[in-house]
């Protein structure tokens, strides 16, 4: 008997043993660790809630981006019904709620059917639709603005990608992620501007719509719907850029209607040298971004990426020519003959030209010839007069933001060249070749469309901005990017109003290259360029730079094909097509 006792004594020993054991443990679930259980620190009441919560991300909270009038860049806000998945389990009016969105009854039930977490009906609402939705105070259904990506990228090189990268978060942002303001998951920016601004378009917090359900995931009647977001009325920050919605719009579709495969073009507001439209192709691969396509990412802005200019670096020879004094009015060049002094092929001949037919003409052999003699008693002359006209140093923005110094706006822009060897100096065909834009010669298109700005200025130079401001979320400003004078000597003004006349003679002129844009309803003054990449192969770059309207500048534009054939390659089409449309733009 008392062998039976004592077992029952242990038993209920080891029971009350047990029982104190699961009563430690509920209080430490309950109320020691209940923000940080385990060496996880899992915050176990954010877990119970998000168990009884269905909820909806309306805006994950990073900085956005918009253009020179508010519109944003990235997205497009659309009005929606949405359902959430408890309604299946429940009467609710779903006839009326189709009267107001124009749908079947059955549609509506039918996407329902198995649902998890919230649908989004696609069909676009009216406001008055939203109002009526609304008005029914029926839970679980709601009328609301969401925002969409656009469905055709705008400036996406530019703008730059968004991802998730835990790399990125622990080299930049240890102390947010100790300190929980970011997670490990929480999107960063991996090029272009997203990355150049990525410290002021972290989120704070997502913006959600939360209903709360009960264990058997029916509605909590009494408990309307939730929105969580963060209530700070200076963030999320947005990037207000100087690009133009519409103009950006044109571009995008002119080089997308003639199918442009590789290169670009870039819009500038001369006056203030603000970029109002940039788009490079090819687009980006979003499945794999660093991906090389053509020898390059994917990502690259080809508009940033020094090219081989061919005729267009003819520019900077004539500048110099024109400010050294080295042109003789009646002095004719032979242009029947090649840089080297050969004979060219007869369909190339041009016979004897003057200096202002040369350039108008693109006549090879004026331009090696000048070259040639003003190398003799200034070997750097064709870096100097590139230098002055803002062509081979970086031309966007840079300046010093808060506590990040030389802060650029184009990030991953590269400087040109134009030689990579001194002793070529000495070398009569390298110079030559040198003079109209080959051997060694690269520049960026945004640099060339710099270039064109600052002759049509008078020669004042500028760097050139996409980026105005930052802007609190209350539309403060958080900071405004001036003006900034781009460094170092320019050509001055006579020769500035000389090298007009000469951009304005390649359209003007008869026989010029650009006789084409004659028609356009805007006057046009610029400069066409064949670079040859693969002779064998008849590989070249195709250019068209200037800007319009002639005589009163607004616009400097930049149009590049890159890798292409000169016989197909669209160029001048896409020149012609966005002059045309941002003059129908101009006067509708």
């Amino acid at each position: 008997m008392k062998i039976i006792h004592k077992r029952i004594y242990i038993t209920l020993i080891f029971i009350l043993l047990l029982i104190s054991g699961l009563g430690a443990r509920l209080v430490q679930l309950q109320l020691v660790s209940t923000e940080s259980f385990t060496d996880k620190k899992i915050n176990l009441i954010e877990g119970s809630v998000k168990q009884r919560t269905q909820e909806m991300v309306v805006d994950d909270g990073r900085g956005k981006f918009e253009d020179k009038n508010g519109q944003s860049l990235t997205s497009i806000t659309h009005n929606r019904l949405v359902l959430f998945p408890f309604l299946e389990k429940m009467k609710w009016p779903v006839q009326q709620v189709s009267e107001i969105v124009g749908m079947q009854p059955k549609e509506l039930t039918n996407r329902l059917a198995n649902a998890k977490t919230p649908v989004v009906i696609t069909k676009e609402l009216s406001q008055a639709q939203v109002e009526k939705i609304n008005a029914l105070r029926v839970p679980g259904v709601f009328g609301i603005p969401l925002k969409d990506e656009r469905p055709v990228p705008l400036a996406e090189h530019l703008i730059g990608l968004e991802a998730q990268s835990k790399q990125i978060i622990e080299e930049k942002y240890s102390d947010k992620l100790k300190n929980g303001a970011i997670k490990s998951t929480t999107p960063v920016g991996i090029s272009g501007m997203q990355r150049a601004f990525d410290e002021f378009l972290l989120p704070e917090q997502e913006s959600k719509l939360l209903y709360h359900v009960d264990r058997l995931g029916g509605p909590m009647f009494g408990i309307d719907v939730k929105y969580t977001g963060t209530a700070n009325p200076y963030y999320p920050v947005s990037v207000r850029t100087t690009l133009d919605l519409s103009a950006q719009e044109l571009v995008e579709n002119t080089l997308n209607h003639y199918k442009l495969k590789d290169g670009g073009a870039v819009l500038i507001d001369i006056k203030n040298n603000k970029v109002i439209a940039m788009a490079s192709r090819p687009s980006i691969n979003k499945k794999d971004p660093f991906k090389k396509q053509n020898g390059s990412d994917s990502v690259e802005n080809r508009l940033l990426t020094p090219q081989t200019p061919g005729s267009i670096f003819k520019t900077v020879t004539a500048a110099a020519a024109l400010e050294q004094n080295k042109i003789q009015p009646s002095f004719t060049y032979n242009c029947d003959k090649s840089i080297y002094g050969n004979n060219v092929e007869e369909d190339h001949q041009k016979g004897q030209l003057t200096f202002e037919e040369s350039f108008a003409q693109s006549c090879n052999a004026t331009f090696a010839q000048l070259a040639k003699e003003m190398i003799i008693s200034n070997p750097d002359i064709l870096e100097q007069y590139a230098d002055k006209l803002g062509l081979i140093q970086p031309v966007g923005w840079t300046g010093d933001v808060f506590h990040f110094e030389h802060f650029k706006q184009f990030l991953g822009e590269k400087s040109g060249r134009v030689w990579t060897n001194e002793r070529e100096k000495k070398v009569p065909n390298a110079v030559a070749q040198t003079a109209i834009g080959q051997l060694d010669v690269k520049v960026t298109p945004l640099a060339v469309a710099n270039m064109m700005a600052t002759i049509a200025r008078g020669g004042e130079k500028k760097q050139v901005k996409a980026v105005d401001a930052l802007e609190y979320k209350n539309n403060t400003s958080l900071y405004t990017f001036k003006e900034h004078e781009l460094k170092g000597d320019t050509i001055n003004k006579a020769t500035a109003a000389s090298m007009q006349q000469l951009l304005k003679g390649v359209v003007q002129s008869e026989k010029g290259t650009g006789r084409r844009f004659q028609t356009l309803p805007y006057e046009v003054a610029g400069k066409s360029g064949t670079a040859e990449i693969n002779v064998k192969d008849d590989i070249v770059n195709k250019w068209f730079a200037g800007y319009f309207p002639a005589d009163d500048p607004k616009y400097a534009m930049v149009v590049v094909d890159l890798n292409t054939k000169s016989a197909i390659s669209p160029t001048n089409s896409v020149f012609y097509d966005i002059v045309k449309g941002m003059y129908d733009l101009n006067t509708r």
